[in-house]
């Protein structure tokens, strides 16, 4: 399992082993174009030997769909289509917040922080599920090609 705390500069990652027991943050991607994102997230998908995604959704505190969360469900959405995989989409109300405490990250810039929120995300996952469904083949977001932005 990979998961992605996805922001407009940063994407946190985490993994797990294949028990789903140790969760690991891992060095944060620094967003760029889509195609640069892409080519970058499909080595630590094929190193890692991922088989689904998690995807963090900043829902506000009514459980409602922020901005942020409909670009990251199509982000997530169009990762998974252009690497294969399952997705699986979990809310992350609070979550930046509550790994920045957990870990003393306040103000952190670095990645790490984003990071951590995607260990949380990923062990958020592992408890409650839901389980990675595929995306459909349809990919409207991809533009003209490796200089398209993400959407």
């Amino acid at each position: 399992m990979l998961a992605l705390d996805v922001g407009r500069k940063r994407i946190g990652l985490a993994g797990c082993d294949a028990l789903g027991l140790t969760v690991t943050p891992l060095t944060a991607l620094r967003r760029g174009r889509y195609a640069a994102d892409l080519e970058q997230l499909r080595t630590v998908v094929v190193q890692r030997r991922i088989t689904a995604l998690v995807v963090g959704l900043p829902l506000d505190a009514q459980q409602q769909p922020t901005e942020q969360a409909e670009h990251c469900r199509r982000y997530g959405e169009r990762l998974a289509r252009h690497l294969n995989l399952p997705l699986a989409l979990v809310n992350e109300y609070a979550s930046s917040w509550a790994a920045a405490e957990r870990h003393g990250l306040q103000g952190d810039r670095s990645g790490a922080l984003d990071s951590a929120a995607a260990a949380l995300l990923l062990e958020q996952w592992l408890q409650e599920g839901p389980e990675p469904a595929p995306v459909s083949a349809q990919d409207p977001g991809l533009g003209s090609g490796s200089g398209s932005q993400a959407s």
